[in-house]
């Protein structure tokens, strides 16, 4: 019983803190969050060799998610919160983005008890339109700059300035990256001896699928602009060899239902399964489990020259899965790619240990899926 308190407390403590994040369904998140908060006190349980009961302990999970769920759907259910927009500035985007919500035409506080006022805070809206921003914060409407409702909404930081952190710096916290690298080792400790057979019936399918290497290795750009060799399971017929710089970026590609792939690469790729070798990078310190997807050299060359600001990418270690890839999944394309450099944006600035565990819950989703596999 003691358990089950302290595992529902963190269930619903995690839960509430995963949800701010943009594309989370609130109810979404209550089973993976309350299934982690239950396995840990269990582990904890069994670590300490403390009497323990199976049964009433998962009827306790069952009842506590239950109820749980319950008071999230009411929650949900009576939520009546609406966007009032302020005219005048980068406002506009707020429409662009998709984001329903009401404009004003003219200053007068909504007489609706969910309102919240949107604005561009950084323009000059006008005496009449600051007064009532003024008065709407004196009478406790929540009132927020645009940016804050975009990024929100929707997971992205418009490429346009470098973005500062929630500590006001360009850098990212300094110890979860330190701790970050710990947990990323750990992982693959645990994890090499469970899957060290799986990986070599793989590489005995790749074999015989089709003729080449097991392996593809290609040079990438990765932590603080350091080039690497990323290693991953082949995927694809071998090509013959090119010459140009256009060529090598067309190579690089990979387009949908790409003939270069063989019908055993597509089901790697679509589990993600070819991407598991890449624990060996992060042994190597190249990359991490999770972070901004490493391109190749000559896409990365393209990149930097067309898109502002897109070295900054590299101020975290690259991952296998990342806040890209389980929103976008796998792109190319330029305009595709700016999208891409937004999301990635936003996991820099809101690099933290919830995201992290948001970016691998939606990661084992996306494998059953299949979802941006190319």
């Amino acid at each position: 019983m003691i358990g089950t308190i302290i595992a529902s407390i963190g269930g619903i403590l995690f839960a509430r803190r995963v949800n701010i994040y943009p594309g989370v369904k609130q109810l979404g998140s209550v089973i993976p969050t309350f299934i982690m908060s239950f396995g840990v006190v269990a582990m904890g349980i069994l670590a300490l060799r403390l009497q323990y009961s199976i049964p009433v302990f998962g009827m306790n999970f069952a009842a506590s998610l239950a109820v749980y769920v319950l008071l999230m759907i009411i929650a949900t259910r009576s939520d009546q919160n609406i966007f009032y927009t302020v005219p005048g500035g980068r406002i506009k985007r707020l429409l662009k983005a998709g984001i329903q919500s009401r404009p004003l035409s003219e200053p007068m506080l909504p007489n609706h008890r969910g309102a919240i006022l949107v604005a561009d805070l950084h323009a000059d809206l006008g005496d009449h339109w600051e007064r009532l921003l003024a008065n709407a914060a004196l009478q406790g409407i929540p009132v927020f700059h645009y940016k804050q409702v975009y990024e929100a909404a929707t997971g992205k930081i418009r490429v346009e300035h470098l973005s500062e952190n929630s500590f006001g710096s360009l850098l990212p916290s300094m110890s979860f990256v330190r701790f970050k690298r710990v947990m990323d080792i750990a992982l693959v400790v645990l994890l090499l001896p469970l899957l060290i057979l799986p990986l070599a019936i793989v590489a005995f399918l790749l074999k015989i699928d089709s003729p080449g290497p097991v392996f593809f290795r290609q040079h990438r750009i990765g932590y603080r602009g350091e080039t690497f060799r990323v290693l991953k399971f082949r995927t694809m017929r071998l090509d013959t060899e090119v010459d140009t710089e256009e060529a090598r970026r067309r190579k690089a590609m990979t387009g949908k239902e790409d003939p270069r792939v063989t019908k055993f690469g597509r089901f790697l790729r679509q589990t993600r399964i070819d991407e598991l070798p890449q624990m060996f990078n992060i042994l190597l310190g190249q990359m991490s489990w999770i972070g901004p997807r490493p391109e190749a050299i000559e896409l990365s060359r393209w990149y930097q020259e067309e898109i502002p600001f897109y070295d900054y990418r590299h101020i975290v270690r690259p991952g296998i899965t990342g806040w890209a890839q389980v929103n976008q999944g796998h792109v190319t394309g330029l305009s595709d790619i700016d999208d891409k450099l937004q999301y990635d944006f936003y996991y820099i600035k809101n690099f933290s240990y919830w995201l992290d565990f948001l970016i691998l819950a939606r990661t084992v989703q996306v494998v059953f899926t299949g979802h941006g596999a190319k």
